[in-house]
């Protein structure tokens, strides 16, 4: 479904990203970890489109990410993605956060998004918060509400920037409960994420990024047990 092949990403004299590449096969789920600055938020960035790459190729579910194709915001349309913080519209209800995106951009009809986005709040556990608005919500409230909005696009990839790194720690359970049943559906999904416990439950593959490289990639269990790379090994005795 996704597939990246040697891409790299400058910010001026900074290699954000060097040379990654890795495939995420259609209904898997790929947890990127790493520490802060290791470049999983930018490979998540340039995924969907929202950074260019300087060489390298991306693929999606068979088609390139060319960021000078007439088609860029279609394919775009097609991954879905969550950020740290929630991004929810402030002026709007819960209801049209979620039916916004869909009409605006797939042109579906009002009623047909709107029962899809009431179908999605019962799903995400919160259905009855369809006529409020974000700051009448809790953090994980809303960040259940923006996977809500990213699902009313039925993306064909879910990309999941630190979900919960913004939510107060009795939040952050409700938010993962959310990301394993979709990962249980079958919903192909990338995440960035230090929940280590959600990454040894969930992932298909586990990548250790550092300074913008893919330095290990391995099941789960043979990552986090037996961590062959003395970075991942010096990494992991820090936060396990």
């Amino acid at each position: 479904m996704v597939r990246l092949e040697g891409v790299t990403k400058r910010f001026g004299s900074t290699l954000a990203v060097h040379r990654v590449s890795f495939h995420v096969e259609r209904g898997a789920t790929t947890v990127l970890i790493g520490p802060s600055g290791s470049g999983k938020s930018t490979v998540l960035r340039l995924i969907n489109g929202l950074e260019r790459m300087d060489e390298g190729r991306i693929v999606l579910d068979g088609v390139p990410l060319d960021p000078d194709a007439r088609t860029l915001h279609e394919i775009r349309a097609e991954t879905g993605m969550v950020f740290q913080h929630f991004h929810l519209f402030p002026h709007m209800t819960v209801l049209r956060n979620i039916t916004l995106a869909p009409q605006a951009v797939r042109g579906r009809p009002r009623s047909e998004v709107e029962g899809d986005a009431r179908a999605l709040l019962a799903r995400v556990g919160l259905a009855d918060k369809a006529d409020r608005y974000p700051r009448q919500l809790s953090g994980g409230e809303q960040q259940r509400i923006a996977i809500a909005r990213a699902l009313a696009m039925r993306p064909k990839v879910l990309l999941f920037d630190e979900p919960t790194s913004a939510l107060d720690p009795e939040m952050i359970r409700e938010v993962l409960d959310v990301m394993r049943d979709l990962a249980r559906g079958g919903m192909t999904m990338v995440v960035a994420s230090h929940e280590m416990g959600f990454a040894r439950e969930v992932a298909h593959e586990v990548l250790f990024l550092d300074r913008g490289e893919v330095l290990e990639s391995a099941a789960p269990a043979d990552l986090f047990d037996r961590p062959r790379h003395a970075r991942t090994a010096a990494f992991l005795s820090k936060i396990l």
